[in-house]
């Protein structure tokens, strides 16, 4: 089985942050981290190379496939913000119909600025999306 790629480092989130070329990128990046530490209650860690997670949940696929993930990712890209959480198909599009301008992956949504959105829908996908996986992945 490979190894999953995206773990949890000791790389510093500020240090990462600090180190965002764009500056509204930077300030946007700062705001979310503070943001979603707030609202989860959890510290960011860095995941990989780029991802700032909060929290950590163990899933396993009916495969065997099994890893660790964030409970929230976020990523600040130089394209976007990519925001990484999951929750029930109905709950997803209820938060996705409120947030403000963005697009979506599979398991992503895509902002371009932070003023784009409501920040308060956003915090509510963050807590939606830890209810979801620790239902779904109980410790």
């Amino acid at each position: 089985m490979a190894e999953a790629k995206t773990r949890p480092t000791a790389v510093s989130v500020e240090d990462f942050i600090t180190a965002v070329e764009d500056p509204r990128r930077r300030e946007d990046a700062a705001a979310v981290v503070a943001l979603l530490t707030r609202a989860t209650g959890l510290a960011p860690t860095m995941w990989g190379s780029s991802i700032i997670g909060f929290g950590r949940y163990h899933y396993r696929y009916d495969s065997g496939h099994e890893g660790d993930a964030p409970l929230v990712g976020f990523a600040p890209r130089k394209a976007n913000l990519v925001f990484y959480m999951a929750a029930t198909e109905d709950a997803r599009a209820g938060f996705l119909n409120r947030l403000g301008k963005h697009k979506t992956g599979k398991g992503c949504v895509y902002v371009n600025r932070l003023s784009d959105i409501d920040p308060d829908v956003l915090v509510e996908m963050a807590r939606g999306s830890i209810e979801t996986l620790q239902a779904r992945y109980p410790a």
